[in-house]
């Protein structure tokens, strides 16, 4: 075993303080070396150290293996340790502390951190986290602080940090903005603790003077390949939980590569390896969350709202992680702050832009290229762009092949008898690649007005084209002659959003965030068949040739007012109001002639709402509110009220609890296709056949938290009504109904309804997670049911269609060195669906026939059961000082190939039911490639 040396300095230079990170930097700049070595490696560092009084940890015997031959003449020492590091294939690394570390392995961090801690406590020199003790007697006693938390390399804000005082209880989160106050310190000399995920603990003593401005706390990233081994604080990781909300959910966008992926980094589908957000939606990157539907689900990104959150068929999210600095999610119970949605909340906030110099980057991966700019305009404004669009290659085709490689089969039955088709299907089908693609792009710019005044400028544009349009070959004795149905099916769909807020801090108690936002979506939907001939009773040969064209558009325009005031370290007082104006326009035209939907509908809603945070003590938080909304179509007032607690009984366990009442005013309802599946659209409510939606949660949960593991419980049950579902019934085989006539030159009859219904969804989730180490990781499991019931379709509870009842999730990731490895398996019981069971012919009186299909109870077949195994390999790109610049990865989706069925569509001919089995991606290799310039 080799026996370890580290370099300790005379102890004069410690017995009073550990150098600061902050200071140790400058210090490694502002000094110049003029010297010339000719000898080992490690006497070059025992001289540098000496010399310029800094503290160097190194394992002594590999170093004194190396030699140094060189002459450094008026270069600074930052540069000095750069130039020998690299050499010589070694890293150094600078800790909040000052200590700078020598490394041959990314690894070999934590145990020379440990060695270094043993070796101080040895020498008597001083203890870890030690800071100097006060120069002056305190002057000030229970004094209130208030500052911000940012990245020291950045200047970017870091919401959610942990500010805490040494030797007391007195401990706070920071906004959204970065900013926290603190009232009742003990002292002008006590030490403040700041500690944010994937960043190094910094800590420093206040001083009479630090009380008469805001306190500027600057932290330096972790080495990036490193799972932290002194623990401040219980976040860490890619997914980490708040112990003191009920179902949140926070991310960082920055540990997104060390997860399996198809494509780029995705900042949504990353929350659907958690429990209570299912996993197994290849098909959206929307979240169904404990029982609720994507539109349930209120995406927010810098205070506007997008309403389409899909990229390619769901296989990206509509958001570029580059521009991402951090991710909410809500699973239920969620306060008075966020309103018009029944289930969850995502809050995105984007990125400010690098304040202190121009960063570059970009990923590639053989579906799309991203790229983002962030840079300083001046000493008070930056600028972000980032932009993103896909490209047509092997993987890409590969995507839109097999979701039209399809297996097709005849016959009644349930499902029609459905086959289940893979890759390389076969059936009747006969596919061809279409021409698609997407884009979207993000700016921001911020300029500080003051150090109490902050403006900012958001948008986001996204654009999807789909072109699913194929050809459906039939044998001869299916159809005359043996043709085929030509399908075209093309989508055209985007957001387009936009936010300016300003920021202004009033005093140390009283912030605030105001917002002037605007969002629009479109869909543009083309459906239509054509090209095969049925033949009817008398042996008449009909060409069928039919198509729907469908739009939805939606505009949302509002201001809104958030405000925090901050009492007392036990009372903070959040407040707000906000109004908005919506405008929703759908069109459903069947064969350009005949205008099924035509809607145009518009609505005003606005309100306030209040809420107030109370920590009685350091175990007990309680957060009671009141959300009141006024909604122009109904002319009726909406309250909802809300609340949560939190209950520490020691520093491990928490039992916390929710319940809340909340008010949906815009609906993605279901338009219930049985041939050719459901669709959806936006439609507001209105004071007729659509009503406003309202959901109550009940929420109870419990967790058990070590500094290396997690275990959580947590159980919800929900009610919902005013739930909307929308029919066309109609007399042709359009592709959408349920009856088909053989004389196609008959008037047709539509009928257009709207159902109103109820619903409920319950469930229990177990989750136990390892947050530190080489190997982290979590295991989840959710037993869960969601119903819904409409009289349409009987006086019971059926089955929704987003129901999973059992869901078990696996996710692992090892770390060694610059390598990180992952795997995820994730199954769950298939969804149900409603299917037509058989079809028969009725002769009329004027002697046509008609055909009509017996239809299955409402959901009452399950696909198969989804599961599948994903794998990635990637590998770390770091500068000398360990910094990471980049990684290249390798994902393997769906490893063992497995089928897993997405839904089931249905074709009738000649009195049989064809039936389609669409489904999800085989084995699906891809590589990326991310590299960062400064």
């Amino acid at each position: 075993m080799k026996k370890f040396f580290l370099l300790l300095i005379t102890s004069f230079v410690f017995c009073g303080m550990v150098a600061h990170g902050q200071q140790t930097q400058q210090k490694l700049k502002k000094i110049v070396v003029n010297h010339f070595f000719s000898c080992p490696l490690d006497q070059l560092f025992d001289t540098l150290a000496m010399d310029y009084k800094v503290r160097i940890v190194f394992e002594r015997e590999p170093l004194h293996e190396m030699d140094v031959v060189e002459h450094f003449f008026e270069e600074p020492l930052k540069e000095v340790i750069a130039k020998v590091c690299d050499e010589n294939n070694l890293h150094y690394w600078i800790e909040s502390s000052g200590t700078i570390y020598i490394l041959q392995n990314t690894d070999d961090l934590a145990r020379l951190q440990k060695l270094n801690k043993l070796s101080l406590q040895a020498s008597n020199a001083v203890k870890a986290k030690e800071i100097e003790a006060p120069k002056v007697k305190p002057k000030h006693f229970l004094v209130s602080i208030n500052g911000r938390v940012i990245d020291q390399q950045t200047g970017e804000s870091l919401p959610s940090a942990t500010v805490k005082i040494r030797g007391t209880d007195l401990n706070v989160m920071t906004n959204a903005d970065g900013y926290f106050t603190m009232f009742r310190v003990p002292s002008d000399t006590s030490v403040v603790e700041v500690s944010y995920t994937g960043y190094q603990t910094d800590y420093f003593r206040l001083s009479s003077e630090k009380l008469n401005s805001p306190l500027i706390c600057g932290l330096y990233s972790s080495l990036n390949s490193l799972n932290e081994v002194t623990i401040t604080g219980k976040k860490s990781g890619v997914m980490n939980t708040d112990s003191r909300q009920v179902g949140v959910l926070q991310l960082s966008p920055a540990n997104l590569d060390k997860l399996p992926t198809m494509g780029d980094k995705d900042v949504l589908r990353a929350f659907q390896l958690m429990p209570g957000v299912a996993g197994t939606n290849e098909s959206s990157s929307g979240a169904y969350v404990r029982g609720g539907t994507p539109d349930q689900n209120l995406v927010v990104l810098d205070g506007f709202t997008i309403y389409q959150v899909d990229h390619l068929y769901g296989f990206f999210s509509a958001f570029n992680a580059s521009a991402i600095k951090d991710v909410q999610l809500y699973k239920g119970g969620f306060t008075a702050k966020y309103g018009g949605r029944l289930s969850s909340v995502t809050e995105l906030n984007g990125k400010e832009g690098n304040k202190n110099e121009t960063n570059i980057g970009t990923d590639l991966s053989l579906l799309s290229a991203s790229g983002y700019l962030e840079t300083p305009l001046s000493d008070k404004s930056t600028l972000l762009l980032a932009v993103r669009r896909s490209y047509q290659g092997p993987f890409y085709n590969k995507i839109f092949n097999q979701f039209n490689q399809t297996s097709t089969t005849q016959g009644g039955g349930p499902g029609g008898g459905g086959g289940r088709g893979g890759f390389g299907g076969g059936g009747f089908a006969n596919q061809i690649t279409p021409s698609s693609y997407f884009y979207d792009f993000d700016a921001k710019y911020t300029y500080s007005i003051s150090q109490k005044d902050k403006v900012s400028w958001s948008l986001y544009t996204g654009t999807d084209k789909t072109d699913n349009s194929r050809q459906l070959g039939l044998p001869s004795f299916l159809s005359s002659g043996g043709s085929g149905i030509n399908i075209t099916d093309y989508t055209k769909y985007g957001n387009l959003g936009s936010s300016i807020k300003w920021f202004r801090q009033w005093s140390k108690k009283l912030y605030s965030n105001n917002y002037i936002t605007y969002s629009s979506y479109f869909n543009d939907r083309n459906r239509s068949t054509s090209g095969f001939a049925q033949i009817d009773t008398n042996g008449i040969s009909h060409t069928l040739s039919n198509g729907t064209l469908e739009t939805n558009n939606l505009k949302d325009v509002g201001y809104k007012s958030e405000w925090e005031w901050t009492a007392s370290n036990k009372y903070k007082l959040l407040f707000g109001g906000f109004v908005s104006y919506k405008k929703i326009d759908y069109e459903y035209t069947q064969n350009d002639t005949s205008k099924l939907i035509n809607q145009h509908n518009n609505a005003v809603l606005a309100g306030f709402y209040t809420e107030l945070a109370i920590d009685p003590n350091s175990k007990f938080h309680i957060q009671p509110g009141l959300r009141t909304s006024y909604f122009g179509p109904t002319s009726k007032p909406y309250f909802e009220p809300r609340l949560s607690a939190s209950y520490s009984v020691n520093d491990r366990l928490t039992i916390k609890g929710a319940t809340g009442q909340f008010y949906q005013f815009e609906n993605q309802v279901i338009r219930e296709d049985i041939l050719a599946g459901n669709r959806n659209f936006w439609v507001l409510s209105n004071n007729s056949n659509i009503p406003v939606g309202m959901s109550r949660h009940f929420i109870l949960g419990t967790s058990y938290e070590t500094d290396e593991l997690l275990f959580s419980v947590e159980g919800y049950y929900k009610t919902l009504s005013g739930l909307t579902q929308y029919t066309v019934r109609q007399t042709q085989p359009t592709g959408g109904g349920f009856r088909m006539e053989a004389n196609q030159n008959q008037t047709q009859t539509v009928t257009e309804n709207f159902y109103e219904g109820t619903g409920r969804a319950k469930g229990v989730e177990f989750l136990v997670q390892k947050k530190m180490g080489r190997y982290t990781g979590w295991i989840s499991y959710t037993l869960a049911q969601a119903q819904n019931k409409f009289s349409a379709f009987g006086n019971y509870y059926y089955d929704a269609d987003q129901d999973v009842r059992h869901e078990f999730k696996s996710i692992n990731m090892y770390h060694y060195e610059r390598w990180n490895f992952a795997a995820t398996f994730l199954f769950s019981t298939g969804h149900p669906y409603t299917a037509p069971l058989s079809s028969y012919s009725i002769k009329t009186v004027d002697g046509n026939s008609i055909t009509y299909l017996n239809i299955s109870d409402k959901n009452a077949e399950r696909l198969p059961a989804y599961h599948r195994l994903d794998m990635s390999v990637s590998y770390d790109l770091l500068k000398i000082d360990g910094h990471k610049i980049g990684s290249i990865g390798l994902s393997l989706f769906n490893v063992y190939n497995h089928v897993n069925t997405w839904y089931r569509e249905y074709q009738m001919q000649n009195n049989q039911v064809i039936t389609t089995d669409v489904n999800y991606l085989g084995f699906t290799p891809n590589v990326t490639l991310s590299l960062r310039w400064k």
